[in-house]
């Protein structure tokens, strides 16, 4: 490297050191002690398999393979992990990308804008607090269950049971408690409770195998062949149960969550995420699978499945053991929910959509303990009144709606160009030389990086005959519009397939010309998409085939949620409802999008580190590529005029940099 170029990087890097500096002291409420960061891969690996390898297998387990798929459980499984697992590349990718606390809002504000963003965050604490608050009811009921449910009894003996449809039988002061024991023990900081998370995982996982051994080992074949069959309720049933499956899989976005206190964000997360869900995707289909062969489908029990088939067997000794096992699942996915709820409200409030005091940090432990006592209190509150049944079926639908938004936000980023400040942040493309002591290998990643970034977002040379329809688009604009033409289409598919199954397999001749119209227009989005240039320069993990695995991921998403119960849908418009009212009545007047200090101008590397908007489709349009003669004679560029003072001054002043 010439010493011109390793003078401007340092500079690069110290002015970029600096501002981060600043950034921290976006105000005396508002992010006022930096997140610790204190987790290793094994760490985040461990959190993200707790998050998810808990109510899920233990309680879920039962439900689907009694009342909705049968055997075929292990098609659901198979399904909804295959789902999840393309959500999670994305995620992967983002994590790497921007390793900031929030998961799937921070993605969103950065690829399409604050308003998105703020939908895609309303709806991730939804998530984690319905999901607190039904594993703490799930956690309840198996203890219930092993004391001969003498803690109901005495429950509804001394206070009554709760005559409404919409609320539990009874109240479960059990579960209140057990939210607010785990809020406690979370706040005494985030490395004490990652080895708390830790020890709790490697005995669920001891206990499932302990289930896939016992079960395989007193397998019969004939449950999966007798009756109706592999398949009692038939392929749709298949369908159905992975939709209610994929409950199981939504603590995956731990990971990302904790990518502001990873030590090494970059690797970590990606390797975290892969290994997470690979592991718990085969656990699930193992111990389902070992369930329905160890007695038959219909004979399980839906609330305590795995102790209840055991027991039934003869070894009521391994009842306990699985029950043990159950209950440190539970654990681990109550302290992953309760781990992120609070810190998305502390991306949210940090950027002033928010209230201002969910943006502060407690300087002790380094945690945003206002946060947790609020979302501790909350979802021990609706542990208390609500029942498991109707928190499930209520918490898919807004992580469907994230992972949907994350999936296509991969591809927007991917084809957006970038500007001036991420050539900077990067250190790729600012200069080329020509000086002649470097070797091949020393120029050529430089000068393909800054090709790369130079034609990012315009259409391939193979493609220019498509130059008529998208060739007056700003870059990034036309791929930018086939996403959300694409998941348009991607929805009106899904629901002619949901309501019009049986006309089109009686071959009624309008429903097969409709679904044909809508894939023709489905692989023309993409086409538009695949004709364009991508930008991947400092990306350390990169979805593979993109963007056929984002698109595959948000039509999946797509079709789950067209399985969802209407009641469901009118929860869901209920809550966002008052979401939009915080928004529209707060938020929006705190907003801290158009804030030219934002951390976010620092931390991200994606090209929307220098606009004057979030979201904003406009671009600052080609880097410039200079010539060894055109660099000396180069006037710097003159600073935006909505950059504060502080940030007026030159990355490189004029004399230090070598004529």
């Amino acid at each position: 490297m010439p010493s011109s170029r390793r003078m401007i990087l340092g500079h690069v890097v110290t002015d970029l050191s600096s501002k981060m500096n600043r950034t921290k002291k976006l105000g005396a409420d508002v992010m006022e002690t930096p997140l610790n960061r204190c987790l290793n891969t094994f760490d985040i690996t461990l959190l993200g398999v707790g998050h998810m390898v808990g109510a899920g297998i233990y309680v879920l387990t039962g439900t689907v393979a009694k009342e909705i798929a049968g055997p075929g459980i292990v098609l659901s499984f198979l399904l909804a992990g295959i789902t999840s697992l393309l959500a999670a590349l994305c995620y992967a990718e983002f994590g790497t990308r921007i390793p900031k606390a929030g998961s799937a809002y921070v993605y969103t504000y950065i690829s399409v804008g604050e308003f998105w963003a703020f939908v895609i965050g309303w709806n991730i604490i939804l998530e984690h607090m319905i999901g607190a608050a039904s594993v703490a009811r799930a956690w309840s009921g198996y203890v219930d269950s092993l004391v001969g449910f003498a803690i109901s009894n005495a429950t509804v003996s001394t206070v009554g049971e709760m005559h409404e449809q919409l609320l539990g039988r009874y109240p479960d002061f059990l579960a209140f408690a057990v939210c607010l024991v785990y809020a406690c023990l979370l706040g005494v900081g985030v490395k004490g409770s990652a080895i708390f998370n830790s020890l709790f995982t490697i005995i669920n996982l001891s206990v499932m195998m302990l289930v896939i051994c016992g079960g395989f080992y007193y397998a019969h074949i004939e449950n999966w062949t007798v009756g109706k069959g592999f398949l009692p309720f038939g392929f749709s049933g298949v369908v159905a149960g992975a939709a209610t499956c994929f409950y199981a899989f939504v603590g995956f976005d731990s990971i990302a969550t904790s990518g502001e206190e990873a030590r090494n964000p970059a690797g970590s997360i990606p390797v975290a995420t892969i290994v997470s869900m690979s592991v718990v995707t085969l656990g699930y289909i193992l111990v389902s699978a070992a369930l329905t062969l160890m007695v038959p489908y219909w004979t399980i029990s839906a609330s305590a499945a795995l102790p209840e088939a055991f027991s039934s067997i003869g070894l009521n000794w391994a009842k306990y053991v699985v029950s043990i096992g159950a209950l440190c699942g539970m654990t681990t996915t109550l302290f992953g929910s309760l781990f992120s709820l609070p810190r998305c409200m502390y991306a949210m409030a940090s950027d002033g959509l928010l209230f201002s005091f969910l943006g502060s940090i407690n300087q002790k432990t380094q945690v945003p303990l206002t946060n947790l006592a609020i979302s501790g209190i909350s979802s021990a509150l609706i542990a208390l009144l609500f029942d498991l049944e109707k928190l499930v079926e209520f918490m898919s639908i807004g992580t469907l709606l994230a992972y949907t938004i994350v999936s296509a936000s991969v591809i927007i980023l991917r084809y957006r160009p970038p500007t001036t400040e991420e050539t900077a942040a990067t250190g790729v493309g600012a200069v080329v030389t020509d000086d002649s002591s470097q070797s091949g290998a020393e120029l050529a990643s430089p000068q393909s990086d800054t090709v790369e970034l130079a034609m990012a977002g315009r259409l391939k040379p193979s493609f220019r005959w498509l130059s008529p329809l998208v060739g007056n688009c700003e870059r990034g604009g036309a791929v930018s519009g086939a996403v959300f033409v694409f998941t348009c289409f991607s929805t009106a598919l899904c629901i002619q397939l949901q309501f019009s199954s049986d006309e089109m397999r009686t071959g009624i001749w309008w429903t097969v010309l409709l679904a044909a119209f809508f894939i023709i227009c489905l692989a023309g989005c993409l086409l538009i998409m695949v004709a364009h240039q991508q930008n991947t320069v400092g990306l350390r993990f990169k979805v593979p085939l993109v963007p056929l695995i984002p698109a595959l991921s948000i039509f999946c998403n797509v079709e789950l949620m067209v399985h969802l119960q209407a009641l469901t849908w009118v929860r869901f418009i209920v809550w966002m409802a008052l979401g939009l009212l915080v928004y529209f009545l707060y938020g929006i007047h705190h907003s801290k999008e158009s804030d030219p200090t934002s951390s976010y101008s620092i931390l991200m590397t994606s090209s929307e580190a220098g606009k004057g908007k979030w979201g904003s489709m406009h671009s600052s349009g080609p880097l410039p590529i200079l010539s060894p003669s055109e660099e000396k004679t180069a006037a710097p560029t003159k600073p935006p005029n909505d950059i504060s003072v502080d940030d007026k001054r030159p990355i490189i002043d004029e004399e230090e940099v070598p004529q």
